[in-house]
């Protein structure tokens, strides 16, 4: 369900926005963040960490790659609004692909295939295509990284399903990539604008890398910032618990003085 609502939504909002006025764009937005949380409501604790941690690195991301650098431009000035909370929604869709159970009984096909078709949509970008496109082979390796990473046998379930989050990534990610710069909702340089020798495609064939720090992030992160809350959780509650343990002796020894006194 939820990827499904996700890729009609992305396909609706690049649709309505190719001839949106600014504020139009902007209700977008609204209407963006607002599905974003409805889906939210649904989930545990921790994957709404996991997409707020995602949201927080991708805004800074593209504000600063797009709103200050250029990497890339949007149709109207600014990073649209529905951006930000946009990326959360696309997290929220390739984690549901990855813990679905289809998904999970066929991925030992499935994160071969992935890197296959990455990887031929990498060298199309890279040695085939009219625009050179060395930032999507660099970010394909970076997939590669993210789908083959550890070997600790005693997290082999853990890394298995990670890995399937990056593989609904490469498929909500790609879909997204070629349909907002097919509608032109926004355009990639044809070589970054920061030293000028590194040539992009219009997208990248391995945007799905490049997003995959993003759910890197999430799935690092969310976990230890849940900890951390956990432990100081933990800490207030021993801290009371001394406290009242503490406290019940000195209540009466104070009535015990009090009683004698008046005897």
């Amino acid at each position: 369900m939820v990827p499904g609502v996700v890729v009609a939504w992305i396909t609706a909002v690049l649709l309505l926005d190719r001839g949106a006025s600014l504020t139009q764009q902007r209700l977008l937005g609204v209407g963006t963040c607002l599905l974003l949380v409805a889906l939210l409501a649904r989930e545990s604790n921790r994957t709404r960490a996991q997409v707020a941690v995602v949201v927080v690195f991708a805004t800074a991301v593209e504000y600063c790659f797009a709103g200050w650098l250029g990497v890339y431009n949007y149709r109207l000035a600014g990073v649209p609004w529905f951006v930000p909370p946009g990326h959360g929604l696309v997290y929220l869709g390739a984690l549901a692909i990855g813990r679905s159970a289809y998904v999970d009984r066929h991925r030992r096909v499935l994160v071969p295939a992935t890197l296959v078709i990455a990887g031929s949509y990498a060298f199309w970008g890279l040695a085939l295509s009219g625009r050179q496109d060395v930032l999507g082979a660099f970010w394909f390796l970076c997939l590669v990284a993210f789908l083959m990473r550890g070997r600790n046998p005693l997290r082999a379930r853990e890394r298995s399903q990670a890995n399937l989050v990056f593989v609904g990534a490469f498929l909500v990610v790609t879909y997204l990539e070629l349909l907002g710069t097919g509608l032109g909702t926004w355009t990639w340089q044809v070589r970054d604008p920061i030293l000028g020798v590194v040539s992009m495609g219009n997208p990248p064939s391995g945007a799905a890398g490049g997003y995959g720090f993003f759910d890197a992030a999430a799935l690092w992160l969310a976990p230890r910032l849940a900890g951390v809350r956990i432990k100081r959780t933990q800490n207030v509650v021993v801290q009371r618990t001394q406290n009242g343990i503490v406290q019940q002796p000195v209540r009466a020894q104070h009535a015990a003085a009090v009683g004698t006194g008046d005897a």
